[in-house]
């Protein structure tokens, strides 16, 4: 049983990038899933997909290279089990100047950081992507 769900796939991400692997399979969930949504629409990833097996399912991300350099040059988990981090629609914080970008999850869903600026709506600070 793992303690950090998310901060797991940000390590298996994160790991993959340095070793340039083209995929990464993740223990599949809700939340998990919600994030790579959020990264595929945010071109950090090419794609995603849920792969049946046994009863929890895999997610299968693939990841983007320009020049054989990734895409996805950061992650870091913000809001741990131990420490959470909750900002209102006005404290929420820019990653990088605008360049990355914060996962929070709200009451209207997992959203990112301008998404919550738009609709005027705060939560728990997730991670920040760059």
């Amino acid at each position: 049983m793992l303690t950090d769900p998310i901060a797991d796939m940000l390590t298996r991400i994160r790991n993959a990038v340095r070793i340039k692997a083209d995929k990464v399979d993740i223990p599949a969930s809700k939340m998990k899933l919600e994030i790579a949504k959020i990264l595929k629409e945010e071109g950090f990833i090419r794609a995603y997909k849920i792969l049946k097996y046994k009863k929890q399912g895999i997610l299968r991300l693939n990841l983007k290279y320009i020049d054989n350099e990734s895409i996805i040059t950061g992650l870091k988990r913000v809001s741990k089990p131990g420490r959470r981090v909750y900002v209102g629609s006005r404290e929420i914080p820019k990653v990088m100047g605008g360049v990355g970008i914060a996962i929070l999850t709200t009451s209207k869903g997992i959203m990112t950081d301008k998404a919550c600026r738009r609709n005027k709506v705060g939560g728990e600070v997730i991670c920040y992507i760059w």
